[in-house]
């Protein structure tokens, strides 16, 4: 047997739910281990670590499920979805959408937000620091460059809708707290996740904020239109309300400038 083939049958077994008995015997045992025992080890060790790469990954999830629910699912979703590159850092990609199809609507839709809401912060984590916006830059902004400002997200920003309490279980997953069941929420919140100073933080946001957030980073107003639009409601009070969003957001490390 060639190298090559020896290897591919090697990740075959490894892939396998059984031992192949025509790979196993072109292998020679030892004298203390028997070449079943050494694969059903190596075979074993395989599945152990990429089910510890999802419950690292998704260990809001396994809080929910249990141990013996959380094994069966990412069992499957190994054997549907194996590992196929060479870093374990993206192999829990798919797992928010194999919880899709592999449940039904009723158990999956509060079970996979929960599961992208985790999937975010490792997004939010692994992204490209960016040129996230500072107060002293806003210091320094011209006055007359403030009504054209426009601004977008930095690279770790990750946008949640969140339909369910998912931030309250992620929350107490964290805090090793008694699961506080899953309810539907009256009103959709955006939930952000990014990172700051090598940490990944969140929030959610009110829906007023959420909106002017978004048509600033998403809609492209310049910040004279964020202040049109929030006259709406807020009337002579827009431009303070607006400023003081603003500060939050680059205090927070969300922002950047738009590119031309």
């Amino acid at each position: 047997m060639r190298l090559t083939d020896w290897q591919l049958a090697f990740e075959q077994h490894l892939l396998s739910e059984t031992v192949n008995s025509s790979f196993s015997a072109t292998l020679l045992g030892g004298p203390t281990l028997d070449v079943d025992t050494g694969l059903a080890i190596y075979h074993n060790a395989y599945h152990a670590r990429l089910q510890d790469v999802l419950r690292d990954d998704f260990s809001a999830v396994w809080y929910w499920l249990g141990d013996d629910e959380f094994a069966q699912l990412s069992g499957a979703y190994i054997r549907r979805y194996p590992s196929a590159h060479y870093s374990l850092r993206w192999f829990g990609e798919r797992f928010p959408g194999f919880i899709l199809e592999h449940l039904i609507a009723e158990q999956s839709a509060p079970l996979v937000e929960l599961a992208r809401l985790e999937w975010a912060f490792t997004l939010a984590f692994d992204a490209p620091q960016g040129e996230p916006l500072m107060l002293q830059d806003m210091a320094q902004l011209p006055p007359e460059d403030w009504p054209g400002l426009q601004v977008q997200l930095a690279p770790s920003v990750q946008q949640r809708l969140c339909h369910f309490n998912s931030v309250a279980i992620w929350r107490s997953s964290k805090n090793e707290a008694d699961f506080p069941g899953s309810d539907a929420l009256t009103e959709a919140q955006v939930c952000l996740i990014w990172r700051h100073q090598n940490v990944c933080q969140y929030r959610t946001l009110e829906p007023a904020e959420a909106w002017a957030l978004m048509g600033m980073v998403t809609t492209g107003w310049s910040f004279s239109e964020l202040c049109a639009e929030l006259a709406v409601t807020y009337q002579e009070g827009a431009p303070l309300q607006a400023v003081t969003w603003l500060k939050q957001w680059v205090q927070d490390g969300l922002l950047q400038l738009r590119a031309p």
